[in-house]
């Protein structure tokens, strides 16, 4: 997710949507040609994705950089084995520069946190835009998402005929502007699988939500 920290009412309400300061991406990757030298898929979900050539990329990473200031890394999941304190071992490192800190005069801070979320940013939208210099800003979120809408229609159209910039693309959920949230029409389900974009309510909170 990227977050906005512009304020509301400094952006103006009447004129943002609540994507302006909270959005969801997934990272995929969609190619044009497939090596001559793979074995032939056999099941049917390989000769899918065969097909399709498209696919979801899994980072099994905890990551947060806040204002390229601070930068937390930890092992932990939400679930019981990492918060039940008797299970799993868990670590984080968070880390900042003293002499590169957000002013008012300066604005964001020019240390290797705010270089490490640039290059974070260039690897995953593809190229470099000037509103990506300032991540707080209405320009920033509407840029990134232009980018991952367009990528997202490039990953699941029936043929690519251009290659997707990067590997941001949008989670396929629709947000009203009143913050009501739904599954994008034609995509309840993720392409290619039966995996549910939405989650579902529970009757109860079972004591183990994952094992």
């Amino acid at each position: 997710a990227v977050v906005s920290t512009q304020s509301t009412g400094e952006a103006g309400l009447e004129d943002t949507h609540p994507t302006d300061f909270l959005s969801f991406y997934c990272i995929a990757t969609r190619v044009n040609e497939i090596p001559e030298d793979l074995a032939e898929p056999e099941t049917d979900i390989e000769i899918l994705l065969r097909e399709k050539a498209r696919f979801p990329i899994y980072v099994h990473s905890k990551m947060m950089i806040c204002d390229d200031e601070y930068i937390i890394v930890g092992s932990a999941n939400i679930n019981q084995r990492s918060m039940s304190g008797r299970r799993d071992t868990e670590m984080a490192v968070g880390c900042y520069q003293p002499n590169f800190l957000w002013t008012e005069e300066e604005g964001l801070p020019k240390g290797d946190v705010g270089a490490f979320r640039k290059s974070l940013w260039l690897e995953h939208l593809g190229e470099w835009c000037e509103e990506y210099e300032n991540p707080g800003s209405i320009e920033c979120m509407r840029k990134v998402n232009e980018v991952a809408r367009a990528n997202w229609e490039k990953y699941v159209a029936d043929e690519m005929e251009e290659p997707m910039v990067g590997h941001l693309v949008s989670y396929p959920i629709t947000v009203e502007q009143d913050g009501t949230v739904g599954p994008l029409e034609g995509f309840e389900n993720f392409p290619d699988t039966e995996a549910a974009v939405l989650g579902g309510k529970s009757a109860m909170l079972v004591e183990k939500l994952t094992t």
